[in-house]
């Protein structure tokens, strides 16, 4: 930087005075020549040749007749390395003595004398100018000169002016998930450099950098005139909107620059919905409707649907493509735009009574949504009842016996199942037995009630009786249970003679 000291220039200004008599004596200055013209030089300031700037010298005959014409000469040279400006020539024109001509011409003229004033007189560099005229007068012509100069010191102060730019580049929108990243850029624009220089960004509410700093700062240091400096970081979001941050470029003498940038943050949001059938009987299929909307305000990105069946469901099919693996069906959605869904079916199947798990999860970039569904797999008991009597036809006093079988030929379990048998009048009980416990009254033999009879699963009851008269008869049997709405009659017939 330009050291703040002041310079000041001063004016010099050198008068040479140098005269000339051609009939009179010369003095120390003036020579005479073989040729007889007379020749006279001073140099100023210190009348020495070695230690002055000027040398002026005169040229001229020694003698000449009176209105005889002659030239004389006036010579300046600059005895410097240096440039000499502003040199002016003075000279006095003699009396009596009517000029002719002037080469150079002067710049000005009048009152007896002519001037010319020269921009610069360059290093050793003379400057001639020849004077012609005719005396008129018997005596001494004298010619003088006198030459002024300038010299000027300069010193300078650089003034300069250093200016602070800042531009701060970021995202116009990003997605939640998404890093941010944010470019600050800081130049001195003017001129003489800049020392100190710090760039300082606050961060807005609701972002974040990785060291959770919400304030980012970096030491630009020293710019020069046009130079810069680039510094970068990433910031994260926890929450979606529009934000404006600014940064702000400073240094310790008061130059600042500030820059901002807004990014917008969205994000994406899966809601899955999914119905089926409460309950289903076994072997009946069970068809599931899953659908999975984008309810954000961003796009939902390679969104994946995997539906995991467990309990007692089984996979039978599945609509859009649906892969079945390992238990869990999977379907390639795609991209979900903001507001858009997507719909598939899934069916199932249960093989055994149980309860059919369902979870639906959607999953894309970003974003993630779930639903569940359960069905409730029945089975159906159906009851089988079948009387056969062993011994039919039977004579008088002979015994028959009459086996009962329940069978469930369904696929739930039947509970309570009871079983009362009414004998015919010709026919007198003599035993009982079967799964539960009996009681007998009169014509009538009941069985207390069997809990459960599985699918499949069967209960044989055996009553003896015996044949008291002859006749076509029939032995009633009656089943009751849990699941039959109406009792179940039936009758077998036997001949007695």
């Amino acid at each position: 930087m330009t050291s703040p000291l002041k310079r000041t220039g001063w004016l010099f200004l050198w008068v040479g005075l140098l005269t000339f008599s051609p009939l009179g004596a010369m003095g120390q200055d003036a020579a005479a020549t073989s040729s007889g013209t007379v020749r006279g030089e001073q140099a100023f300031p210190t009348g020495n040749a070695s230690t002055s700037v000027l040398l002026i010298r005169h040229i001229g005959p020694a003698e000449m007749r009176v209105n005889a014409p002659f030239t004389y000469e006036v010579q300046v040279r600059n005895l410097t390395d240096a440039n000499l400006p502003e040199v002016v020539i003075t000279e006095k024109l003699p009396n009596a003595f009517k000029v002719s001509s002037i080469d150079p011409k002067p710049a000005d003229s009048g009152d007896g004398t002519a001037s010319w004033t020269l921009t610069q007189l360059g290093p050793k560099a003379s400057q001639v100018i020849k004077i012609s005229g005719t005396p008129s007068t018997v005596g001494a012509v004298s010619y003088c000169t006198t030459v002024a100069f300038k010299t000027t010191a300069c010193a300078e102060t650089q003034i300069v002016e250093p200016a602070l730019k800042l531009v701060k580049t970021a995202p116009a929108e990003v997605i939640i998930c998404d890093p941010i990243p944010v470019k600050l850029v800081v130049t001195n624009t003017g001129t003489g450099g800049v020392q100190n220089v710090k760039v300082v960004d606050k961060l807005p509410d609701g972002w974040e950098s990785g060291n959770s700093k919400d304030t980012i700062s970096f030491d630009a240091g020293t710019l020069k005139p046009g130079e810069s400096r680039e510094f970068s970081f990433q910031a994260k979001a926890t929450k979606t909107g529009s934000f404006v941050n600014e940064a702000t470029a400073s240094e310790p003498g008061g130059l600042a620059a500030k820059a901002s940038s807004e990014t917008v943050v969205r994000k994406p949001a899966l809601s899955v919905t999914k119905t089926g059938a409460e309950i289903r009987y076994i072997g009946r299929p069970v068809e599931y409707k899953i659908t999975v909307t984008n309810t954000g305000d961003a796009p939902a990105r390679d969104t994946t649907l995997v539906d995991t069946v467990s309990g007692v469901g089984e996979f039978v099919k599945a609509s859009d493509g649906g892969q079945s693996a390992g238990g869990k069906v999977t379907w390639a959605l795609g991209t979900l735009e903001p507001g858009a869904s997507k719909s598939v079916e899934l069916t199932l199947v249960g093989q055994k009574a149980g309860t059919i798990k369902d979870d639906a999860v959607a999953t894309a970039y970003c974003a993630q949504g779930q639903a569940s569904a359960s069905t409730e797999v029945k089975g159906v008991p159906a009851i089988l009842l079948e009387v056969v009597d062993v011994s039919d036809p039977i004579e008088v006093g002979a015994d028959e016996t009459y086996i009962i079988t329940v069978t469930n030929q369904g696929t739930a379990d039947d509970t309570n199942i009871r079983i009362e048998c009414t004998l015919p009048a010709e026919e007198d009980y003599i035993s009982a037995e079967g799964p539960t416990k009996f009681k007998v009254e009169g014509k009538t033999v009941s069985f207390e009630p069997l809990a459960t009879l599985a699918p499949k699963a069967k209960a044989t009851y055996r009553v003896v009786v015996k044949g008291t008269k002859e006749q076509d008869v029939r032995f009633k049997t009656t089943m009751t249970s849990d699941m039959l709405k109406s009792p179940v009659e039936e009758t077998e017939s036997t001949h007695i003679y």
